[in-house]
């Protein structure tokens, strides 16, 4: 791990939005929550104990499949409008994997792509 691999996360509990800003141009992708809506409502007819099992389980695959891309840089801030942020750090900060990572966590607001883009500029190159 280099010591400038930067990555910006805005997120909220169904999808992260990921920035790269170790390449030029900057690389954008997306991670998506298997538990959607649709999953929500299709398990809530079955039993609201099973849906929260089933929402438990898919919360724990998104935040690991972040978890995996996070490794991978020195300095990550999280942004978005939800708790999902702070979700995420706690079950990172857990995992000695990620100690020598600099986390930062900030709340904001919806965002369209090139706000994201900026605002996760401005704060990993402060």
């Amino acid at each position: 791990m280099s010591e400038n691999k930067l990555l910006g996360i805005w997120m909220d509990h169904s999808v992260a939005h990921l920035m790269d800003y170790s390449k030029d141009p900057v690389v954008s992708s997306t991670i998506e929550s298997a538990f959607t809506n649709r999953a929500k409502d299709s398990a809530i007819g079955k039993s609201e104990q099973l849906m929260h099992n089933k929402e438990q389980h898919q919360q724990s695959d998104y935040y690991s499949a972040l978890g995996e891309v996070i490794k991978n840089y020195s300095n990550v801030v999280l942004f978005g409008p939800t708790s999902a942020k702070n979700e995420l750090f706690n079950v990172l900060k857990k995992d000695q994997h990620f100690g020598k990572i600099k986390i930062e966590i900030m709340n904001t607001d919806k965002m369209t792509e090139n706000q994201r883009l900026a605002f996760a500029k401005q704060n990993l190159f402060k």
